[in-house]
């Protein structure tokens, strides 16, 4: 492991050959101190009330798919930076460069065998060639990503960096997305499909980071409602760590109770999903 570091940390800034040196994410202050995480009964039910308004079913609801979140308390946190965006093609690129890690992608077989709703045609316009993220998306949130790759991101940008980067744990990315009075949306309490990259208004696909400040959380986190779910570094409650839970909705939501910051599922850790991506923590 020491081996790899050193590696890495010997590769030079300007990892993609005459492009511009590398830019390190911009990262936001959260402050120390108490937060409300979670929800009550009154989030939960109305959150099935705008899945049902948008959706005209009740299957939210009849999968009880709010029920499992943390019940609405008091928490507290020592203060973090976190990533302002989600990590984007531009920021992976250079560690792919760098690395000759694998690029964003996926086989038709492996993507059958995931069992989603999206046919395998919708992931080639987020799939990486050459090594390149797709043109035009450079701005967009890495998607088709695996939680190992997510953790190789980190580990590679500690090296470049020398400060220590991680994935966020589930209340860290919660406080960061909703401020200390644990609103709804991070923007407050009322549904505003205006405010955030969902399928209620969106082009059914990633848009470039930053598209929505009216949607940004208090402290300023940017994208935490839709555009992409986000890994956390926080396993299942079995523990296994082949799971880990997702949080903050996508552009394929509608609703958008699963966009709210309380909201969360887990993912199994391969999995590489074209509404998935992620940020980090620096420490």
């Amino acid at each position: 492991m020491l081996a790899l570091a050193l590696a890495l940390a010997a590769v030079p800034e300007a990892a993609q050959g005459g492009a511009a040196p590398f830019k390190e994410p911009a990262v936001i202050g959260i402050p120390a101190g108490p937060f409300i995480a979670g929800s009550d009964r009154a989030e939960r039910e109305a959150a099935y009330r705008l899945d049902e308004a948008a959706y005209g079913h009740s299957r939210t609801r009849q999968g009880r798919w709010y029920e499992a979140e943390r019940p609405r308390t008091e928490q507290s946190l020592p203060a973090f930076r976190i990533t302002e965006t989600p990590i984007t093609n531009r920021h992976y690129a250079a560690f792919v460069a760098a690395t000759g890690h694998a690029a964003p992608d996926v086989d038709p077989r492996t993507w059958a065998g995931y069992g989603l709703i999206h046919p395998f045609e919708r992931t080639r316009r987020h799939a990486w060639i050459g090594g390149k993220p797709p043109a035009g998306r450079e701005d967009h949130p890495v998607v088709l990503v695996s939680h190992a790759d997510a953790r190789a991101f980190a580990a590679w940008l500690t090296a470049q960096t020398g400060r220590s980067w991680r994935l966020p744990t589930a209340l860290e990315w919660e406080k960061a997305a909703r401020g200390p009075a644990g609103l709804r949306f991070p923007w407050g309490d009322a549904w505003d499909p205006a405010r955030l990259n969902s399928h209620d208004r969106g082009p059914f696909d990633t848009l470039p980071v930053g598209r929505f400040p009216e949607g940004n959380s208090p402290y300023g986190l940017v994208d935490a409602a839709g555009q992409v779910f986000e890994w956390t570094a926080t396993a299942t409650a079995s523990g296994s760590g082949e799971r880990y839970l997702v949080k903050g909705g996508s552009w394929d939501d509608s609703g958008c109770g699963v966009c709210r910051p309380a909201a969360q599922h887990s993912r199994p850790q391969a999995l590489k999903h074209i509404l998935i991506g992620f940020r980090l923590i620096v420490e």
